[in-house]
């Protein structure tokens, strides 16, 4: 599991971890609701990642668990 901030620009969601100084665009998300955001998501980079679903707030940081590369 990692630290991950997440931010939105320009229409574009960005996952940084800071520990690995790696920013990735987030390609693909599970769950893409004002209410319920979250889920897997898959990055530029190819990374699954799951995030837990709950309210669209960003930026935030959270807690997230690498499913693949």
């Amino acid at each position: 599991m990692a630290k991950v901030m997440l931010r939105e620009k320009e229409d574009k969601i960005y996952f940084y971890i800071a520990k690995k100084d790696m920013e990735e665009i987030i390609e693909e998300i599970e769950f893409d609701q004002d209410k319920k955001w979250g889920g897997e998501v898959r990055l530029g980079n190819g990374e699954l990642w799951w995030i837990e679903p709950g309210i669209k707030q960003l930026p935030k940081e959270a807690v997230c668990k690498k499913i693949e590369d």
